[in-house]
């Protein structure tokens, strides 16, 4: 059953965290894309639970009821994890990253080794000042945008998201495809026609209620240092990024691949950004699963 539960931060804030699936089952923590806010699909939960997994999906600071954390790196998300397992009763947990979720994911395997079993990415962003990407390059012009005002600083990438972010906030499943514009190949737009359109729509509208400041954290923290060495991450990692996505060009997943020590890396010809997450998610837990077991 769907829970909405929030935790008291050590700041004083809140994170609000989104649990579906058997309290007692192996915990799937999740860390969603940019924007969103950790609603999943019914085919997420479906995979998750027929696995045997507990879904619960960590909200950022900024999206929808967790407190903003002005000036957060990425590496910060891993002392909310520690919370969010402790107060859910947990030891360990899988710790998969869809998008912009992809180097929190990271983060807690870095961070709370011990806490994580093995870490998952589909789609993540390289660090912006890796050797060999081209940060940009391959990227839909809403991104080439989005992340060259970051770039340029926080009020370049303020005025960006407040136009932006209006339109998403009130999106719905007939109008997300287009809203996301350039970002989308054939690929991506055909999986969102199977039936993704409203849980998208929905995930997005939800973290942007409050706002875009958990948008505009993200980009910055993105752009930025880290705050952690991706070469010393010990636990397995499982990398799924496909060739076509517009949203996190196929290079970054490359460069990943390379970089992680303990990659077993998916490098697919025929996927895009969403379309993994429609077609492949039963996949990608298996791997996840079987890499934690593996390590």
């Amino acid at each position: 059953m769907r829970e909405h539960r929030l935790i008291p931060r050590s700041d004083g804030g809140v994170i609000e965290v989104v649990l579906d699936g058997e309290p007692d089952a192996r915990v799937l923590l999740y860390h969603h894309g940019t924007p969103g806010s950790g609603l999943p699909s019914p085919e997420m939960v479906e995979a998750a639970t027929a696995r045997g997994l507990r879904y619960v999906a960590i909200v950022r600071p900024g999206y929808a009821g967790s407190t903003r954390r002005p000036g957060r790196r990425v590496v910060d998300v891993a002392d909310d994890a520690a919370q969010v397992l402790d107060a859910i009763g947990a030891s360990q947990c899988l710790s998969l990253g869809f998008s912009g979720g992809g180097p929190h994911a990271l983060a807690c395997a870095a961070a709370i080794p011990e806490r994580v079993s093995a870490a998952g990415t589909v789609g993540c962003v390289a660090p912006f000042d890796a050797n060999g990407v081209d940060f940009l390059a391959g990227m839909g012009s809403e991104n080439i945008e989005e992340f060259g005002a970051a770039v340029e600083g926080p009020a370049a990438l303020h005025a960006f998201l407040a136009g932006y972010a209006e339109t998403l906030r009130v999106v719905t499943g007939e109008e997300v495809a287009d809203a996301l514009g350039d970002l989308v190949p054939a690929v991506d737009r055909a999986a969102i026609e199977r039936g993704y359109a409203a849980s998208l729509a929905a995930n997005i509208r939800n973290g942007l209620e409050p706002g875009y400041l958990g948008w505009f954290d993200d980009d910055m923290a993105f752009v930025q240092g880290w705050g952690f060495d991706l070469r010393e991450i010990g636990v397995p990692v499982a990398l799924w990024q496909g060739e076509q996505d517009r949203m996190v060009p196929y290079a970054h997943g490359v460069w990943l691949s390379r970089a992680l020590p303990t990659v077993r890396a998916h490098l697919l010809p025929d996927h895009g950004h969403l379309s993994i997450a429609v077609d492949s998610i039963g996949a990608v837990l298996d791997d996840l699963i079987d890499a934690a077991g593996a390590g």
